[in-house]
């Protein structure tokens, strides 16, 4: 797929797996909402996703001058999981 095949949302992916220091917070939020759905909270510091799948049951990401590096990981993780079961 090249560059002008993707979508907004692919090209986040990309540039998380490669620079997770450099992803902005609206960023990963659009990521979040992508495939997980609305946020279950919201309006305060922090911003919690529910797993649509057992185990892991949300992921929490706050706005901290930008997305933090451990919760980009924690979201791609997420991502992964998620597209190895047939999203």
């Amino acid at each position: 797929m090249t560059p002008l095949d993707m979508t907004g949302v692919e090209k986040i992916l990309v540039e998380m797996r490669s620079n997770p220091k450099g992803v902005s917070f609206v960023d990963l939020v659009k990521v979040c909402e992508e495939f997980f759905g609305p946020p279950r909270q919201k309006g305060s510091s922090h911003m919690v996703f529910r797993m649509p799948r057992p185990g892991d049951p949300r992921v929490n990401i706050q706005n901290g001058r930008g997305a933090k590096p451990h919760q980009v990981r924690q979201v791609l993780t997420a991502i992964d999981r998620l597209k190895g079961q047939g999203r």
